[in-house]
């Protein structure tokens, strides 16, 4: 027997006209590229998607069509996360930071026909867009009339577009099963592949992130997502705001440590996410610039593992709680999170620092498992490591314009992360390396993770990053490529050994440290370890 309840489409006009209605009065406030603020209420977002959604319709965008952006994080970028799907169409997010071999290689495998463009990222735009050669319009926003564009193609401007519609417009998305998004993975291994999410994926998803046990964003709170919206929907944080009424601050293109320390003692920021290396650098600015961070109730963590010093410099030193969460492309991303939890309140600061270092517990919506190289499922008892998988509604079963591999996906439905990881027993995961980074010395596993949180920890190290290199000997050994700190004594390779030595096995101790300026970043802002690689590989880490 089945129940008895309305058949409710859960889609993304359901979210935008819950704003609208509830919380038409709550602002957004954009910094645009002359640092001057853009600010507008969600009453006002909800009249100009209902145009803009009408105009890609007169257009000739057909449900299903991926309209691509590329773009900053912006009040116009948030337009268009819910005006394309609610024009029935794809909302494709490009990312800025990839290589144009890369851009263009995913223009073209999504077939994107209408691209809008931040004026500002033209020059970055312009080769992939004539290499996939697929591109037939281009919406401009903020740029001048007149403005050149070095692709064959229409060019409109997004203004236009907007005044030249009206709001009578009737949603196209009425079924929670159409597409409305699509990510690609950053492509560290292959090509990047496709992430196609559903309205009813993204809507739960909302929902899970928006639990209490979650991210939990209130009618009260100022988000500030400094992770890209090119980078796997901004985690799904504007449409979070959206649903909870919360207001937002969008950076921009205005990344920087200095900038993000302004926005968030002058907009009273109360909630702000990205990943690590962008908090390394906010942490360094706020010491040496102190700001009032006395609404900041929680620093959201994802794409990488912070380092569990630094968590505690921020804690004990700044007074600002972190939260750790984890989650990838293909989780649409949120999986777990990492809240404390009633039986950690009797722990010494120590000891919730040290709990606060984990990735957390998948959150409701999530199911997680660790498995051996057999596929056997290990127990939960924080010391066994395997390899993680998940499964949810939010989790994808294949990968678009491609079938299901075992590489990704196992018989029993569920997805291969290339995570390592453990376990506790009350269900707090802990991420020890990634598949591919784990260093086999001896026959025993290294963690390049705990490696580098480890070198983090000490006062001379700004950034570390571990890669295995070959070895006579021992097939592999750890290479650990750092950045000093320039704000204090640059150690010595005895120094950080013996640093070492009280913090893990003697025969994880790197023999050899490189010192770098800066070590190279992915797109999303982790640590390239495929880049170090090459690099070793050709002779440059010497």
């Amino acid at each position: 027997m089945q129940g008895l309840m309305m058949d409710y489409p859960l889609t993304m006009d359901r979210i935008l006209e819950h704003a609208a209605r509830m919380f038409p009065r709550k602002q957004i406030a954009t910094m645009l590229p002359d640092g001057s603020m853009h600010r507008y209420a969600y009453a006002d977002m909800h009249r100009r998607v209902k145009r803009l959604s009408k105009a890609l319709c007169t257009l000739g965008v057909q449900p299903g069509d991926r309209v691509a952006t590329f773009a900053w994080n912006t009040y116009q970028h948030m337009e268009l996360y819910f005006a394309i799907p609610g024009a029935g169409a794809v909302c494709h997010t490009l990312n800025i930071r990839l290589f144009p071999d890369q851009l263009a290689y995913i223009m073209k495998h999504a077939d994107d026909r209408i691209v809008f463009v931040d004026a500002t990222l033209l020059p970055l735009f312009e080769r992939p867009a004539r290499d996939a050669g697929c591109v037939g319009r281009v919406v401009l926003m903020n740029a001048p009339k007149g403005a050149a564009v070095g692709v064959p193609c229409e060019v409109l401007h997004y203004e236009d577009l907007v005044a030249g519609a009206d709001e009578d417009f009737e949603w196209r998305s009425t079924d929670e099963g159409m597409a409305m998004g699509l990510c690609y993975t950053s492509g560290t291994t292959g090509q990047p592949k496709g992430a196609l999410y559903s309205h009813r994926s993204m809507y739960l998803h909302t929902l899970g992130i928006n639990q209490a046990a979650a991210i939990g964003l209130v009618e009260s709170d100022i988000m500030l997502p400094v992770v890209p919206q090119f980078h796997a929907m901004a985690w799904g944080m504007p449409y979070a705001a959206a649903m909870a009424g919360a207001g937002l601050v969008m950076p921009g293109p205005h990344l920087k440590a200095d900038a993000l320390a302004m926005m968030i003692e002058q907009e009273q920021v109360t909630v702000a996410a990205g990943v690590p290396t962008i908090w390394t650098a906010l942490y360094h600015e706020l010491k040496k610039n102190p700001r009032d961070l006395s609404r900041l109730r929680s620093l959201g963590v994802g794409g990488a593992a912070m380092p569990r010093s630094l968590i505690e410099a921020f804690e004990k030193e700044l007074g600002v709680s972190i939260l750790h969460a984890w989650g990838m492309t293909e989780t649409s991303p949120v999986g777990t999170v990492c809240r404390l939890q009633e039986a950690h309140e009797e722990l010494s600061d120590a000891g919730k620092w040290d709990i606060k270092a984990l990735q957390g517990y998948p959150i409701a919506g999530v199911e997680m498992r660790i498995v051996d190289g057999e596929g056997k499922e290990l127990p939960w008892d924080g010391e066994q490591v395997g390899e993680l998988q998940v499964r949810g509604p939010w989790v994808v079963r294949q990968y678009y314009r491609m079938e299901p591999s075992p590489e990704s996906f196992t018989k029993d439905g569920w997805f291969r992360t290339g995570d390592v990881a453990a376990v506790t027993p009350d269900g707090y995961m802990r991420i020890t390396d990634r598949t591919k980074d784990l260093v086999k010395s001896g026959g025993e596993w290294i963690s390049s993770v705990e490696l580098e949180n480890a070198l983090m920890a000490h006062p001379g190290v700004r950034e570390a990053a571990v890669i295995a290199v070959p070895d006579e000997k021992w097939s592999e050994r750890p290479l650990a490529v750092v950045v000093a700190d320039p704000d204090e004594r640059k150690p010595s390779q005895e120094e950080l050994q013996g640093f070492l030595a009280k913090r893990v096995a003697k025969f994880w101790i790197p023999e050899r440290f490189v010192f770098v300026e800066e070590i190279p970043k992915t797109s999303v802002g982790k640590f390239s370890k495929a880049t170090l690689r090459k690099l070793y590989s050709a002779g440059q880490l010497e």
